[in-house]
């Protein structure tokens, strides 16, 4: 009985170590790096299109409107917002109502539809990001998305990896936890 024992478990040793070798071999493979990069958190650079064009350059970078007059969720929620029509009819009720985009905009509204706008920034489902502490603590949205006012059609500027976000909370200036739960539930 105890040998029978001995050879399943050396059986199960076996094979476990054979699918975390193919497992290692294939993740080596030459895709690898580029499979990283489509992960969600790795994709510095990603700039879906959208529905409907617009313009963080001309909003926010001419027309210097703060980021939290249309993502007002940031300083009440953990969570940021893309801005709800309403918020964009504050200004294109009477603002460009002549461009194309802006009467898409504008029917959407008055027909009670929402634009599915595609997500730019995603982190794991195991991570959270706290938009309401960073703000109170005083980090300003470029510091995690970059020149916002600059970019004509948004990206993602960081790579949001773990290791990015732990190299600014190791700032001592940045007094920022440390601890493992800070992000991860």
């Amino acid at each position: 009985m105890q040998l029978r024992f001995l050879q399943q478990l050396l059986g199960g040793i076996v094979l476990i170590s054979t699918v975390v070798f193919v497992s290692g071999c294939l993740w080596q493979s030459p895709d690898a790096e580029q499979r990283v990069s489509k992960s969600i958190g790795y994709n510095a650079g990603y700039a879906p299109e959208q529905p409907l064009p617009f313009s963080h350059e001309l909003h926010v970078g001419q027309h210097k409107i703060q980021c939290q007059y249309c993502h007002n969720q940031v300083e009440f929620s953990r969570a940021s917002n893309i801005p709800s029509l309403a918020t964009c009819m504050n200004c294109h009720q009477q603002v460009a109502t002549d461009k194309e985009p802006i009467r898409q905009l504008r029917d959407a509204y008055s027909e009670g539809k929402s634009i599915e706008w595609v997500r730019v920034h995603m982190l794991p489902d195991h991570v959270q990001f706290n938009h309401q502490a960073h703000i109170r603590s005083g980090v300003n949205c470029q510091t995690c998305h970059g020149p916002i006012e600059t970019m004509a059609k948004v990206y993602q500027y960081s790579d949001l990896s773990m290791g990015w976000c732990v190299n600014c909370h190791r700032q001592p200036e940045n007094k920022a936890p440390l601890n493992c739960t800070t992000c991860h539930h």
